[in-house]
């Protein structure tokens, strides 16, 4: 269920297992009732707040180094068939959801944290912002023919 705009939020707070909670409940509202993102995820959510729970363990073991998370996000995204419009939308409403919850250093480090996830992810999926090896770093160059072969 989509958050009450009407509701006061809690005052903002530094990085903990109960403001990534409230993270993932506020941003995870906004992914299920955008178009773009939720028309990929309401289909196959059987049940958002048990998915809330992983996505908190999730941003616990990233943010917290809790280790409860046990999963691979790529394999689980491989079949859905997004793209970058659907990275960059994911991002735009963290970016936007993550200084309503957390202070301006937890909200910095979150969003950090968030962009280089979504990069590994984009690489992952083969949707880099560079053709094969130059997601790497690895410059691209044609090997010379040898006229004698």
């Amino acid at each position: 269920m989509p958050a009450d705009n009407n509701t006061p939020l809690p005052p903002r707070a530094p990085i903990s297992h109960e403001s990534l909670a409230r993270l993932v409940d506020r941003f995870y509202d906004k992914v299920s009732a955008d178009p773009k993102l939720g028309a990929v995820f309401n289909p196959i959510v059987e049940d958002w707040p048990e998915h809330k729970r992983l996505l908190t363990s999730f941003w616990s073991s990233v943010a917290l180094r809790a280790g409860s998370y046990r999963g691979n996000p790529l394999a689980m995204h491989r079949p859905l068939g997004i793209d970058r419009s659907h990275f960059e939308r994911w991002l735009e409403l963290w970016r936007a959801t993550v200084p309503e919850v957390l202070d301006n250093d937890g909200a910095a480090q979150m969003i950090d944290y968030a962009e280089r996830i979504g990069q590994g992810m984009r690489m992952g999926l083969g949707l880099g912002d560079h053709p094969r090896g130059r997601d790497l770093g690895i410059p691209i160059t044609q090997v010379p023919r040898n006229p004698a072969s």
